[in-house]
Order: C-alpha cells, then structure tokens, then sequence
C-alpha cells in the first residue's frame, strides 16, 4: 500500500482469523493430554453410585490420570479427538478472537475512539457467536476424550463417524448439546480476557511503552509485539 511501509499495514480481517485459528491449533497440539486428562477426572465416577464413586476411583490427580491412561490404553489415548479438537479450535478461535476487532469497528462505525461498551458488546458477541458455529466440534472432541480405549466397545470409530453417529441416534439437535451454558460462559470469558487486553494495549500506547497495532489475536502469538 502507498504510503505504508511493510510492518505499518494493519492485518486484514482474514489473516486475524486465519492466524487466530492457527496460533489456537498449536496451542491444542501441546494442551491436549491435559484437556484429555481434565475431561476425564471431570466423568470419573458419573456410572456408578454416589458412595462408590470416591472408593473406586480410576483416577487422582492431573499426572495421575496421564499415567494411568497410557498404561492402560496407551500414549495415543491423550490424543483422543485431537482432530475434533483441532477442528473446534479453528472455527471457535478463529470467531472469537480473529473477528472480534471487525466486530467492534462495526458496533463502533469505524470510529477510532471505541467505548468499553462497544468493547464489551464485540467482546460477548463473538465469543456467542463462536460457540454457535463450533459447539458440534466440542461435542465430539469430549466424547472421544470421554472414550476409553481398553476394554473395548468403543461407540466412536472415527471423528466422521461420530458426528454421524451422533446425529444418527441423538437428532442434529445432539451435536449442540449445552450450547447455552456454553454461550453464556464463552460470553464472559471472551469479554474479561479481550477486552481486558485492549484496554491494557490501549493504555501502553497511550504512555508510549509500545508501538504499533496490535491486534488481539497477537496475545496467541509470541514475538508479535
């Protein structure tokens, strides 16, 4: 562009989403056995009865729960629904945090000088909007995290074959399971972590300890500063 020198053009609308969605897969890549290890502890116990549950328990503690799945089912088990997860991450990432800046510039009609209001309204509004398009995603990734290899009787063969399955015997209507809360919750977090990053970008511009455009996706991404 005339007039801009290289590092001065702002980023498009499709490189904060293509870049948000990316920087969240990486992120993904090396979260996940945790996210497995989480959502497991997190349906410990949810079979048997509530006396038996902390007696017999499979699990106790994040390492713990780690161990114990890759000697009982294997290192590849802490990658159950990467695919899903990596799927959920590109879509909900993308929305979340790639358009929020598009988002707020349409609230605010283009004005430079965009109130925390506006700030909050962009912030709620994609982290919503993210969960609608990628909440099928999710659904299946905590299945699969869900899935216990040994012992065998898997439901889900494959990520493909659970969004069928899932649709097959629950209705379209299954693969949106707990959108609601989900919305609400990704609402709030996306309004505290966003636009809490603005206005903290906004008030180090204002005193001079940084320059640039920073966009928020750049929090993903080391070195963007």
């Amino acid at each position: 562009m005339v007039g801009f020198k290289a590092t001065d053009v702002p980023p498009t609308a499709t490189v904060k989403f293509l870049g948000a969605g990316t920087a969240a897969c990486i992120a993904d890549l090396i979260t996940f056995p945790l996210d497995t290890a989480k959502v497991r502890l997190q349906i410990q116990g949810e079979s048997q009865g509530p006396v038996h549950a902390t007696a017999s328990a499979q699990y106790r503690g994040v390492m713990g729960t780690i161990l114990t799945m890759v000697r009982t089912e294997g290192p590849r088990s802490l990658y159950n629904g990467l695919v899903a997860g990596l799927q959920r991450q590109m879509s909900f990432a993308s929305v979340r945090i790639g358009l929020y800046d598009s988002v707020k510039q349409f609230y605010t009609k283009g004005s430079e000088h965009a109130s925390i209001g506006s700030r909050l309204l962009a912030g709620s509004t994609t982290g919503a909007l993210a969960v609608a398009v990628a909440q099928p995603t999710d659904v299946v990734k905590v299945r699969f995290q869900a899935q216990a290899r040994a012992g065998g009787g898997r439901r889900y063969q494959s990520t493909v074959n659970a969004y069928k399955t899932i649709a097959r015997e629950e209705g379209f209507r299954g693969l949106w399971k707990g959108t609601s809360p989900n919305v609400a919750r990704n609402a709030i977090v996306n309004c505290a972590e966003l636009v809490t990053y603005d206005l903290i970008k906004d008030a180090l511009l204002k005193a001079n300890l940084m320059t640039g455009s920073c966009p928020p996706f750049s929090a993903w991404v080391p070195g963007t500063w």
